[in-house]
């Protein structure tokens, strides 16, 4: 067997178990498994462990740096039906990069950042589905607009009402990252309180689409699952830890 015929092979059972997981969590929260998405995230992976996933029926790519994820784009422009996911903060000067190259945008955490994506999609005629990346914890390591202070949701809600003002870019819900915890139900209160803040958005901003929710990670994707997930960001459950 090849050293890509092992891959394929290993990623095959991975995402299998990871499938069978999400159909179970699905299940317990009384969800379809058709309602949740799985983003396979390749970031520091080479291009075989790409090929391997797409072999294996992955379809959706996610990438923390833009750079990376050009390298990538650029290299198998010639696969069918492959949405890229940037999912990593994105930093001004890349934000050309992740208008022109990127199908969907997950960490949208500042205004400024929506400008500047907004403008560059404006170039090239392109509209832009984004998600509001939000902190829910209050790390300062983390990005994202801050909401772990509920008191000053209000302040929150004014600021993300300018993105109407962005015509490029598509808003379609939220995404976080919880604290890392090594028991993923820790990760449980930080989840529910995103669903809170979903369901306030909605009622304050019906205009606005805010239906998906980008939480959960190999570590806790069931327990985001259970408390509303839509989107899942999973790695190294799929093919395997990422190379340094």
């Amino acid at each position: 067997m090849s050293d890509l015929q092992q891959t394929i092979s290993t990623i095959k059972n991975n995402l299998d178990i990871v499938k069978t997981k999400v159909a179970a969590a699905a299940k317990r929260a009384g969800r379809p498994f058709e309602s949740i998405k799985i983003v396979t995230v390749t970031k520091k992976k080479s291009l075989e462990f790409v090929l391997a996933a797409y072999e294996c029926g992955v379809r959706d790519f996610g990438e923390n740096y833009a750079e990376e994820g050009l390298e990538k784009i650029t290299a198998l422009g010639n696969l069918q039906d492959v949405k890229w996911h940037m999912i990593g903060h994105i930093q001004s000067r890349k934000a050309n990069t992740v208008a022109k190259h990127f199908d969907f945008v997950h960490s949208v955490d500042s205004l400024k950042i929506a400008d500047l994506l907004n403008r560059e999609c404006m170039v090239v005629g392109k509209e832009l589905p984004i998600l509001v990346e939000v902190n829910i914890s209050g790390e300062e390591s983390k990005s994202g607009f801050p909401a772990w202070e509920i008191d000053r949701w209000p302040e929150l809600f004014e600021t993300i009402k300018s993105l109407r003002g962005f015509k490029q870019l598509i808003p379609k819900g939220l995404m976080t990252m919880p604290p890392l915890f090594i028991d993923p139900e820790m990760t449980r209160e930080y989840y529910r309180k995103m669903m809170i803040l979903r369901d306030n958005l909605a009622n304050k901003l019906p205009d606005i689409n805010w239906q998906e929710l980008s939480m959960g990670t190999s570590r806790d994707f069931q327990v985001a699952i259970e408390e509303g997930a839509t989107i899942l960001r999973i790695g190294e459950a799929i093919v395997g830890p990422r190379r340094t």
